[in-house]
């Protein structure tokens, strides 16, 4: 009877010890899914270097020039990005500024059937360095480990150097600006990308257009053929650019930031003291 007894209390304390087992394993994988699928997104901030290639053509007001994509071999910028959620809930906005460096030109086709290449004060090729600041309006979806963004925006600038390439180049041209030609640069420019996020550390990807407002001609110039008469004509940049870059997170990308802490532990003290006022009251009575 005693040997039934004991046999009974140990089959007791095997389901007890296993019904609790089970509720501690269910309860920390529940709270293990909560903590990789949760991620809040904070207003936070990047600073981040870009480089790469651009590819340039013109847009000509002479159709027939023949063009061919420029390859332009270095593109850096620095940049830096805040987030913002707008109306306090949705945390896909924000904005960057930031300085680049660039060029911008232009590259005439050889006509195959006539063998003749179009020229533009003698040459047939130019490249134009280009300092600017961007500012962009930015729109991100992020995952755990991956972001795609979009920006568009306007950039100003200055074309600060020349170098024109071809077998006639007016004399003097070769590396100098002509009096007609325009220095400042303003424009729009967007695009599209990825990033990979380790905090605190992520890298981007973009795909870049930049669409120049500024003609890099003065409108009402005469032509180089003394014969012609004057007449308008323009040549606007328009530029492809592909980079990479590394970001350097600033802020807490998620969880709570130093701001929450000292917002939580100011009402912690708020409401102490409202607690203790309407404890010292209720004594008083």
């Amino acid at each position: 009877m005693i040997r039934r007894a004991a046999i009974l209390s140990a089959l007791i304390s095997l389901s007890c010890l296993g019904a609790f087992a089970q509720d501690e394993i269910r309860v920390i994988k529940d709270t293990t899914v909560k903590v990789e699928t949760y991620a809040d997104i904070n207003d936070y901030d990047l600073l981040g270097f870009n480089y790469g290639i651009t590819y340039s053509k013109m847009t000509y007001r002479n159709e027939y020039k023949r063009q061919e994509w420029l390859y332009q071999p270095v593109y850096m910028s620095l940049m830096y990005t805040h987030y913002l959620k707008l109306f306090d809930y949705m945390p896909f906005f924000g904005y960057q500024i930031g300085i680049a460096y660039g060029k911008e030109g232009y590259s005439f086709k050889k006509d195959k059937e006539k063998g003749t290449i179009d020229t533009e004060e003698g040459a047939t090729r130019v490249r134009m360095e280009v300092v600017e600041i961007p500012f962009l309006a930015h729109l991100h979806y992020d995952a755990l480990h991956f972001k795609v963004m979009a920006n568009a925006g306007i950039y100003g600038g200055y074309r600060f150097s020349i170098t024109r390439t071809g077998p006639n180049v007016t004399p003097g041209l070769e590396n100098s600006f002509a009096e007609t030609d325009i220095q400042p640069d303003y424009g729009l420019q967007g695009g599209v990308g990825f990033g990979l996020i380790f905090n605190p550390v992520e890298f981007h990807v973009n795909a870049l257009v930049r669409y120049s407002w500024s003609s890099i001609y003065q409108p009402n110039t005469i032509s180089w053929e003394p014969a012609k008469s004057y007449y308008y004509r323009y040549a606007y940049p328009f530029d492809v650019n592909i980079t990479a870059g590394i970001y350097i997170q600033l802020t807490k990308r998620t969880g709570r930031t130093s701001r929450d802490l000292k917002r939580q532990a100011r009402e912690i003290v708020i409401k102490g003291w409202e607690l203790e006022n309407e404890f010292s009251e209720s004594k008083d009575r």
